[in-house]
């Protein structure tokens, strides 16, 4: 859809119709195109996003759907944890 700025400065809820409709608006002055207004991707989709950065090369996708795994605590045998630090630094002086 093409408008001239006087027009789209009369009419700029038809060029907002037209945009969000998923037109593109090419406001002309003079006859010559000077500039468009288009409807914005929305990359708030967390699966767009994601893909983006697949693209990119920074994450990889998961090859399967659905839940994760249950996470089960490891079970760890020996005294407290702070106790061996105690030790350990005991052992340095």
């Amino acid at each position: 859809m093409k408008l001239g700025l006087r027009e789209a400065n009369q009419y700029f809820s038809k060029a907002i119709k037209a945009v969000r409709a998923g037109k593109e608006v090419i406001l002309t002055e003079r006859g010559r195109p000077i500039a468009v207004i288009k409807p914005i991707e929305d990359t708030h989709e967390p699966d767009a996003a994601l893909e983006r950065m697949a693209a990119e090369g920074l994450i990889t996708l998961p090859t399967r759907k659905g839940p994760l795994p249950r996470f089960e605590p490891a079970l760890i045998t020996g005294g407290p944890l702070s106790q061996t630090v105690i030790d350990d630094r005991e052992d340095r002086a």
